[in-house]
């Protein structure tokens, strides 16, 4: 069977708001998914509850295939500031991510958002395409600027996270 073939056979992707009963399942799924870092439960519990209008859970019959995390940011509500994307490994290259963020980007309560942004480190390629291929879908531009250090955090092992900003969308 070739991959192709693999792929029709596969149970379709849904797309929802997260609920409180998700939370153990998506950080299990971070877990999977190096190199993101890894929150902690509660986090996770705060995510699929106070931020479920502005993340989204993809789901494979009943497995959690993807997660977005993201908000309004506060002094600026015009922004929407995307947390972490993290999709299983079984589900990768299927496009699972891009429809993450475009089930977010259009919800009621991002109406108003004229920007999307987020950091990436500069070793995480697949964040990078993923989010450059938005900015080409919406025919946005996209400008990129040093954020987070990697002695922000407090070691040297984090690597630097650098701020993209799309936008206007």
């Amino acid at each position: 069977m070739t991959r192709a073939d693999a792929t029709l056979t596969l149970p379709q992707v849904t797309y929802r708001p997260p609920r409180l009963a998700d939370a153990v399942r998506v950080h299990a799924l971070v877990d999977a998914c190096k190199p993101l870092d890894v929150n902690s439960r509660y986090a996770y519990m705060l995510l699929c509850t106070h931020f479920a209008a502005t993340s989204a859970i993809a789901e494979q019959g009943r497995d959690v295939v993807g997660f977005v995390s993201g908000y309004l940011e506060p002094s600026a509500r015009a922004v929407l500031f995307i947390w972490q994307v993290a999709v299983s490994p079984s589900t990768r290259g299927r496009g699972v991510g891009k429809r993450l963020l475009q089930e977010v980007l259009n919800r009621p309560a991002c109406r108003d958002v004229q920007y999307l942004e987020t950091t990436i480190t500069p070793s995480n390629e697949a964040s990078w395409v993923l989010f450059r291929s938005v900015a080409r879908d919406r025919h946005a531009d996209y400008r990129q600027s040093a954020w987070f250090r990697s002695e922000d955090f407090g070691s040297e092992d984090h690597e630097e996270e650098v701020l993209l900003r799309i936008g206007p969308l």
